[in-house]
């Protein structure tokens, strides 16, 4: 690879598996991870999503990193108008302070849930539109001054925990070059705005003291499996997954029922989400991603190794690392 990988984990939880065995497999990954020579593992925030346990971010990422040595981790990313920047900051200096040297700090401003989600998180409908001024407040706390006269966070004043603005926008992109921080675009499940997006980030980016030259990490889904008829297979287990998570209301299709929907038009919505994906033996997925790269102009790649079991997305992982040419510890 021409430029770093690293990964995005949504700590899922497979079929009939429970979210503790989850944890145990975002663990197991991480380790995997760093043995292996990934730059990072991130973790999403979301709500009421059966499928995926990441709901915690910052006590995931505490437990992974307690378990692991050098690998960075953080979140891809914390859902900031779900919070005050405060407590963030104290979460993550708390986190960096336990970890120097190993955290990063994506932020978001979507739900990360549905409306009735939103409601009982306590969420402001409107507090999205404060998303740039809550951005630099929390940077004020974690690298000073402090911005609300008076108030510091303890942990986090001083800690410097690098931040990364996520998007699958044209916002998100305006904002990271403004601010002069890195961009993570979520090409991997909201392809379209990708180019532009990068573009405008490029174009725009004023260097900041966290960076001085524009910093693009693009994310993608990855299959890599021993044989190409095996990718295929865990790709399409995949979408049957995601089926259920954003069609089921909480119930579980078979398979027939879910290879139905995704054969109608309101199907399609799935296969567009994971327009980006790299599927097949390691060598097909290292040419689809090198010339992914250079589509997306990417410093950096963030992969979702897609399996609905743990065992799978380790050996996806692996594969990749081997072929990619990633120097293990």
């Amino acid at each position: 690879m021409t430029v770093p990988l690293s990964i995005l984990d949504l700590a899922t939880i497979g079929k009939d598996q429970t979210a503790a065995e989850s944890f145990a497999g975002s663990v197991a990954m991480a380790q995997q991870a760093e043995k292996t020579g990934y730059r990072r593992v991130w973790y999403a925030e979301h709500h009421n999503m059966f499928s995926i346990a990441s709901s915690a971010t910052s006590v995931l990422i505490a437990h992974v990193a307690a378990h692991t040595e050098t690998i960075r981790l953080g979140s891809g990313g914390v859902m900031l108008p779900n919070h005050s920047p405060l407590t963030i900051a104290e979460q993550f200096g708390t986190l960096e302070t336990l970890h120097p040297g190993r955290i990063d700090l994506g932020l978001g401003r979507a739900p990360g849930s549905d409306q009735n989600t939103m409601r009982a998180l306590r969420r402001d409908p409107m507090s999205a539109e404060n998303f740039p001024q809550d951005v630099l407040e929390l940077q004020g706390y974690l690298t000073g001054p402090t911005r609300v006269q008076g108030v510091e966070a303890t942990p986090g004043k001083g800690t410097n925990v690098p931040l990364y603005i996520l998007g699958s926008s044209l916002f998100g992109a305006k904002l990271a070059a403004q601010l002069g921080l890195p961009y993570a675009f979520a090409s991997h499940f909201s392809p379209a705005a990708l180019q532009d997006a990068v573009a405008i980030y490029r174009r725009e980016f004023r260097p900041s003291a966290q960076l001085d030259a524009p910093h693009v990490i693009a994310a993608v889904n990855v299959v890599a499996a021993d044989t190409a008829a095996e990718a295929q297979e865990t790709l399409r287990a995949s979408m049957r997954a995601r089926v259920s998570l954003f069609f089921g209301g909480g119930r579980t299709f078979t398979d027939d029922e879910a290879d139905m929907i995704l054969d109608s038009p309101q199907g399609q919505h799935v296969s567009q989400m994971m327009t980006y994906s790299a599927v097949g033996t390691p060598d097909v997925v290292l040419d689809y991603l090198d010339g992914f790269a250079k589509h997306a102009d990417a410093d950096e790649l963030i992969v979702a190794h897609q399996s609905n079991t743990t065992a799978g997305r380790l050996r996806s992982l692996e594969l990749l690392a081997e072929v990619a040419g990633l120097v293990r510890v």
